[in-house]
């Protein structure tokens, strides 16, 4: 037995104020129950759960990390810059990636970055 996929459910105070944030990243609402204060976000191939009633703790910080991988993560960052989101500069990582992090409304942490091409060998 294998499994199929995996999806994050992150825990948020607000999952009208959530979806808005994550809006902004390009997420789109897949499906969704406001009374219970859940939904399920989608941004091509990957999908995040936000969820109210998960966050027992709403004054604690978050310690979930999520990663995403964008096509192009410069061109990624310059548009959530456009959109007026703070995002910090890129950044090139000992693990040879282009990254840039940034916290969701909520504290948790979302690190977005790409590979960087192998150095030619002369």
């Amino acid at each position: 037995m294998t499994l199929k996929s995996l999806i994050p459910m992150l825990p948020v105070r607000q999952v009208a104020a959530s979806i808005a944030f994550y809006q902004q990243l390009d997420f789109s609402v897949e499906d969704g129950n406001a009374a219970w204060g859940w939904a399920m976000l989608r941004c091509g191939d990957c999908r995040l759960m936000l969820d109210q009633s998960i966050n027992t703790h709403p004054g604690l910080p978050r310690q979930s990390v999520v990663y995403l991988y964008p096509e192009d993560v410069v061109q990624y960052h310059q548009q959530l810059r456009d959109r007026g989101l703070a995002v910090p500069d890129l950044d090139i990582t000992f693990y040879n990636m282009t990254e840039f992090r940034l916290d969701d409304l909520d504290g948790n942490r979302l690190w977005i970055g790409q590979q960087r091409p192998a150095p030619s060998a002369r």
